[in-house]
């Protein structure tokens, strides 16, 4: 968009914080190479964060975490709590960083972007990241803390005790995500009789970090996968980061496979890979539930399921973060169902009811094979 032909087109305030010099020269420099954005200023620590959100006005925060003095997470809180507003956390790979990542996340941040762990390759990449999200957070609403009531987790039921699984759940997901995820997850009961496989729209590094803070969370079991596991009732696995993942029918039991070929919509892990190999593999006894997340990775493979047989959900826009990839699902006529946050929990435990699942051989309800 060319705004000397828009100059109606308000551009998107950011305020930069971060303790490094060089990443508060590098991150403007960046931005400012979209004309729909402005950076209004820097701040090397929280306590001048918070004073330039007083004085600048800005839409959007990119925030760095590891600073010294009132640190990131802190900044956060008192963000969310003094001037709610969209905030982009900058973090670094390192297994800290993931941590506190995940931490900053449930306490309301709408996304982040990792840190480059080689500039001079991965820069032009991490800028196109940043610059989207950062468009994504101006328009979108904020979630406050405590948006998403999680439940105390029950007893888990062990891998052994499981019964085999009723159907197959994919689930796609991105920008808003994580506590989407946790908030869904943590509805399902320990005994939930589908097997469910999560494309989460995360980079290396992240993922497992993502999958333990689940596991700690829900009465399911989750776990980051790996190639040759199992689709067992009552356990969740998560695609890792920079990986994509199908999954498999074998005779002796269901499985997932991980692969490093090359991005499918700009993305790897990719949701519309892992519909396609639901939809190949599991016909009608997939359910794939696309949801939160921009772009429109997952709507091809969504209606791939559809046609197969299988049911497939759309996320509903005003429980939303962010409406792009649900959108452009139900746009192209492959959602059979749109159901918002809070009904998606009742909705696939309908769906993968033991009477479904448990059913003669032959049919429709007829259980996956067990994977042990």
């Amino acid at each position: 968009m060319n705004l000397e032909m828009n100059p109606g087109v308000k551009k998107v305030r950011v305020l930069v914080v971060d303790d490094s010099a060089l990443m508060r020269k590098m991150i403007p420099q960046m931005l400012e190479a979209d004309p729909l954005i402005e950076v209004v200023g820097t701040a090397m620590d929280g306590t001048f964060c918070l004073k330039k959100i007083e004085e600048l006005k800005p839409n959007v925060v990119t925030l760095d975490l590891q600073m010294p003095g009132m640190n990131g997470i802190d900044t956060l809180k008192e963000i969310m709590r003094r001037h709610p507003m969209p905030v982009i956390v900058v973090s670094s790979h390192s297994t800290e960083g993931a941590s506190v990542t995940m931490k900053a996340l449930g306490l309301g941040a709408f996304d982040f972007v990792a840190k480059p762990q080689d500039a001079s390759v991965h820069m032009a990449e991490t800028a196109a990241e940043l610059i989207a999200k950062i468009k994504a957070a101006a328009d979108c609403k904020v979630v406050r803390p405590g948006t998403f009531q999680v439940a105390a987790p029950a007893q888990k039921i062990s891998a052994a005790k499981a019964p085999p699984p009723s159907k197959l759940v994919a689930i796609g997901i991105s920008t808003g995500g994580p506590q989407a995820l946790e908030f869904l997850l943590a509805q399902l009961p320990p005994d939930f009789p589908g097997a469910i496989v999560v494309v989460q729209h995360m980079p290396e590094g992240f993922t497992e970090m993502f999958a333990r803070r689940l596991d700690e969370l829900c009465s399911l079991r989750v776990k980051e996968a790996q190639s040759g596991d199992t689709l067992q009732a009552g356990r969740v696995l998560v695609c890792p980061g920079s990986r994509h993942m199908k999954v498999k029918r074998l005779t002796m039991g269901d499985i997932v496979v991980l692969n490093d070929e090359a991005r499918v919509n700009g993305h790897r892990p990719s949701v519309d890979v892992l519909f396609q190999s639901a939809a190949q593999e599991f016909g009608s006894q997939a359910i794939a539930a696309l949801m939160t997340g921009m772009g429109d990775d997952g709507a091809e493979g969504l209606g791939a399921v559809k046609r197969a047989g299988g049911m497939t959900i759309a996320q509903s826009e005003e429980s939303c973060v962010v409406f792009g990839m649900p959108k452009a699902a139900i746009e192209r006529g492959y959602a059979t169902r749109v159901v918002a946050l809070d009904g998606l929990s009742s909705t696939l435990q309908a769906l993968c009811g033991r009477n479904e699942g448990h059913g003669e051989s032959g049919g429709a309800g007829k259980a996956l094979r067990a994977g042990r």
